[in-house]
């Protein structure tokens, strides 16, 4: 059992349900390993001075250890670096800053992961349609590498057709409203690729406002993607779980901080979950099991 480290951990925003279902998560395991956890997030998401600010305010209060996904790869970096020259411990998750030294990072390959959502949608399609991309924020580094993916589990499709791409912002209401336009754009849509999960809910309510049908995928596994995969509403999503992946960071930092090894890089899996596999997953964040070390990584 650890000793009661105190940890600060900064999410993007308080909109994503996948950055509230990792503040959860966080907060009940340092709970079960004795740690006292202290949860932060912009209140306008995704905002780079609002996480800067927090960040400060975390750094000022001497944590034992600060573990971030920051909006922006190089905004957060003079204060991240003031968090690295304090000698706390640092661990990225989700996203990083590229030019800091960070004790570790917990991420999965955002470009393998997206090519597997759109290839489950390309396969749903049998390999033939008219498909639209829902993009995430500009500024997050797994923003590009998703796109990435998307588009290079199309080239191996010939008979598929990206007519249209759009920036959803990762936020519900920026994929609906994206997702709003392209149907306007476009009389036939059959399939969409979106970058998380919130922006393919966001496109499934556009497509019902419209009196439109189209299969979805999406990215994160949230509750309410799994649900929607259940009732049919939407085809898929991916284990991008930021749950999982903040936990690992907890466990990484308390490794840290008691002299064990943590790996540079931490690389989880994810897998495609759909109507086949989803019960699993049909939990919500408060009752989800939550990874050891060794489940998350395979590391004794």
């Amino acid at each position: 059992m650890a000793r009661n480290f105190r940890l600060h951990c900064l999410t993007k925003n308080r909109t994503n349900p996948a950055y509230v279902g990792a503040q959860i998560g966080a907060a009940r395991l340092a709970d079960s390993l004795g740690c006292t956890l202290v949860g932060a997030a912009p209140a306008t998401p995704d905002d780079p001075g609002e996480q800067i600010a927090l960040l400060e305010e975390a750094l000022a209060s001497r944590p034992d250890a600060i573990l971030i996904a920051p909006v922006h790869t190089t905004a957060l970096d003079p204060t991240l670096r003031k968090v690295v020259d304090a000698g706390i411990p640092l661990v990225f998750f989700v996203a990083s800053a590229p030019a800091i030294a960070a004790d570790t990072f917990v991420t999965a390959d955002n470009r393998t992961l997206a090519a597997a959502a759109a290839g489950r949608l390309f396969e749903h399609l049998g390999g033939t349609g008219e498909v639209a991309i829902l993009e995430g924020l500009p500024q997050s580094p797994t923003a590009a590498p998703r796109a990435e993916g998307f588009r290079a589990a199309a080239s191996g499709y010939p008979r598929i057709r990206i007519v249209d791409s759009a920036v959803g912002d990762y936020q519900h209401a920026g994929g609906r409203l994206a997702m709003a336009r392209m149907l306007e754009r476009h009389a036939r849509i059959d399939g969409v690729v979106a970058a998380n999960d919130a922006m393919a809910l966001g496109a499934i309510a556009a497509l019902r406002e419209a009196g439109r049908e189209a299969a979805v995928v999406g990215i994160n596994a949230m509750p309410d993607a799994i649900r929607a995969i259940r009732s049919g509403a939407m085809l898929a999503t991916v284990s991008y779980d930021a749950l999982s992946l903040v936990c690992t960071g907890v466990h990484a930092a308390v490794r840290i901080l008691t002299g064990r090894p943590v790996p540079r890089l931490l690389e989880l899996p994810a897998d495609v979950v759909d109507v086949g596999n989803c019960a699993a997953w049909d939990v919500p964040y408060e009752q989800r099991p939550l990874p050891t070390w060794e489940s998350a990584t395979g590391i004794a």
